[in-house]
């Protein structure tokens, strides 16, 4: 039976280039990189080496790269971290309602606290609301929070834009990239970004690694305690072969991000035109064209999004209903409620998300199940009229 992954936005499979340069860091240089001596130093080296990569990628200073354990936390650390350290300033946090949990789970972490956080909506398309992030601003607002694009419906987000809003208010600009980095052009001067999430596993890299940009001069508390690593912002031994995968997937996204973008483009839109044009009652969710490259995420009515997956599972076939970190979940997406769309279409939900092995071929053998499964679901669902 044909395996095929289309399943990119929750994870994507480690670049035999990535595990390549990661291996002599397991057994060869295997030192602590804040030990002095000869096995440190070759551990350090590797370590600021990925940094530098790192930056360059983004257009920082590498002293402005702090490594940490995920996206997630990077998300916490932006957040909670500008929060606690500017709270004389102000309690109030804007950012978006379709965002991931991570940033979700951590404002509601706040409003706990004694924060006060403004969820500005986003349009039926998933492009959030200028006009009510605008009207949102207080005097108190100290941080605005949102994502470069989103996870599920791969809405690209105007945050230039946002960024001369934040910046015009004296208010710090965080962007959880995880979805884009390495995938999109992402200049944090153009943008006026002051801080950036992004994670090693959504770009070819290995899991347990992310980073977050923190721009000098931004006032920030420390997620975690101890030790004086990563420029006293963060505390704990550095994941040193993950740190130089991560280097790696940076390096080669640089040199494949443009060509790679044009071929998951002409894939995306084939799954896309193909879905609508033989599926009765499909959807495409999200903008048609301010969406990432690699994603399609269609609703069709009548039918659940689990029997789907189902499916196309059974034929081999890797798709997800959404963000990886909800699924279980019997709830419709957050995001796509947001949205304004109605439950018993947003249960029905499937998130297709393309990656650099995928093919042609591929996504043909993909609309074609796809069309199977779902004219046979269509066939015992009790909801078909």
């Amino acid at each position: 039976m044909k395996k095929i992954y289309l399943d990119n936005a929750a994870t994507t499979r480690v670049d035999p280039e990535v595990f390549k340069a990661m291996q002599p860091y397991f057994s060869d240089f295997y030192g602590n990189p804040s030990s002095v001596h000869s096995f440190g130093h070759e551990a350090k080296k590797a370590l600021e080496s990925a940094r530098l990569i790192a930056a360059g990628f983004i257009n920082s200073d590498p002293q402005e790269i702090i490594f940490t354990g995920s996206g997630t936390e990077s998300d916490n650390m932006a957040i909670k971290g500008i929060a606690f350290a500017n709270h004389e300033k102000g309690n109030h946090i804007i950012t978006s309602a379709i965002e991931h949990h991570a940033v979700l789970e951590s404002c509601h972490s706040l409003e706990k606290s004694g924060f006060e956080v403004s969820y500005v909506p986003a349009d039926p398309d998933g492009i959030v609301n200028l006009k009510e992030l605008k009207k949102a601003i207080k005097k108190s607002t100290v941080l605005i929070s949102v994502m470069h694009a989103n996870n599920e419906i791969g809405t690209i987000q105007p945050v230039s834009e946002i960024g001369q809003i934040a910046r015009s208010n004296n208010i710090y600009f965080h962007i959880d990239a995880v979805q884009t980095f390495g995938h999109l052009k992402i200049d944090v001067e153009d943008i006026g970004a002051d801080l950036l999430s992004a994670s090693a596993h959504k770009l070819y890299g290995p899991k347990g690694v992310g980073l977050i940009y923190v721009r000098r001069g931004t006032k920030i508390n420390p997620l975690i305690n101890g030790g004086s690593q990563e420029n006293n912002m963060r505390a704990s031994t550095q994941n040193v072969p993950g740190i130089v995968g991560f280097g790696k997937a940076i390096e080669l996204a640089s040199r494949n991000m443009e060509k790679e973008a044009i071929l998951q483009t002409k894939l995306r839109d084939r799954l896309i035109d193909g879905v609508i044009a033989t599926i009765d009652r499909s959807y495409l969710n999200g903008d048609r064209f301010k969406r990432l490259p690699n994603n399609a995420s269609f609703s069709f009515d009548f039918i659940e999004g689990e029997g789907i997956l189902l499916g196309l599972d059974m034929k081999g076939i890797a798709a997800s209903s959404g963000s990886a970190c909800s699924s279980g979940s019997m709830e419709p997406s957050h995001v796509l409620k947001s949205i304004g769309m109605a439950n018993q279409l947003a249960r029905g939900s499937v998130r297709f998300s393309l990656g650099r092995f995928n093919t042609r071929e591929e996504i043909a053998y993909t609309l074609e199940v796809l069309v199977e499964i779902i004219d046979k679901l269509r066939k015992i669902s009790p909801l078909t009229k």
